[in-house]
């Protein structure tokens, strides 16, 4: 590992006030972390998307009716920086996922570290790598989902814009959605400027009522990119099947 990339990083990861995060997390069911990476950084990451040997499986969106675009999943062994970003990112939310199955009376929960974590997924068969980067040019867009590739899935997860809004492309907004039982689902653009990682609910989250917790369903996506091009690293800390 190049130890002075890994270490700056590690430093700019313990600045954040990870109580504001959880706070920011219970309260709209995402938080965006400014200014995670730099400029380099993302232009060093999104160049990793033509290197074949990086990556083991190449999706086309619109062959499986996902929208329209194109994302490929990392190998093990993660490039450097993806595997500290995941591991640093990993240790502060569990505190917040163990916090929100208490709340949401699930019995489950999660080690301290991502290595232990991923131990359990392993164990339960869910042994291929989930970090992504996904790659959209002018009209592609990504469908509301859920990454949910498992049984064992852990509740929160991080998108990186490595792109420049307004500069790289135009469009292409990162959207989340909240369906509350017997409401209307509640729609929210998260404005994200290169370098930026917003963390967000995967599936489900707790939200107070007047009787107390339940949980509603969250779902994201991203608009249509008007021009240019967009690159993101997706996050995800459990592995598939």
């Amino acid at each position: 590992m190049n130890m002075a990339v890994i270490t700056g990083l590690q430093d700019r990861l313990t600045r954040y006030d990870w109580s504001a995060v959880g706070a920011a997390l219970d309260e709209h069911g995402h938080a965006i972390l400014p200014h995670v990476l730099t400029v380099a950084e993302c232009r060093d990451l999104a160049a990793l998307y033509v290197r074949e040997d990086a990556f083991r499986t190449h999706i086309h969106m619109d062959r499986h009716g996902f929208g329209k675009g194109e994302y490929r999943y990392f190998s093990y062994p993660l490039p450097d920086l993806i595997a500290e970003l995941r591991a640093g990112l990993y240790a502060p939310l569990a505190a917040v996922a163990n916090h929100w199955n208490e709340r949401m009376k699930l019995d489950i929960h999660y080690p301290a570290t991502l290595d232990a974590f991923l131990c359990q997924c392993h164990a339960a068969g869910q042994e291929r790598p989930t970090p992504l980067l996904l790659q959209y040019g002018a009209g592609d867009f990504n469908c509301l989902h859920q990454d949910l590739y498992g049984e064992l899935a852990f509740p929160l997860q991080v998108a990186f814009l490595l792109s420049e809004p307004e500069q790289d492309f135009t469009g292409g907004e990162f959207v989340l959605t909240e369906q509350r039982p017997r409401m209307q689902s509640r729609v929210e653009v998260i404005p994200l400027r290169q370098g930026d990682a917003v963390v967000f609910a995967v599936h489900q989250r707790p939200v107070r009522g007047s009787r107390g917790d339940y949980r509603v369903n969250m779902r994201h996506g991203v608009s249509i990119v008007r021009s240019g091009q967009r690159h993101t690293l997706g996050i995800i800390f459990h592995d598939a099947r």
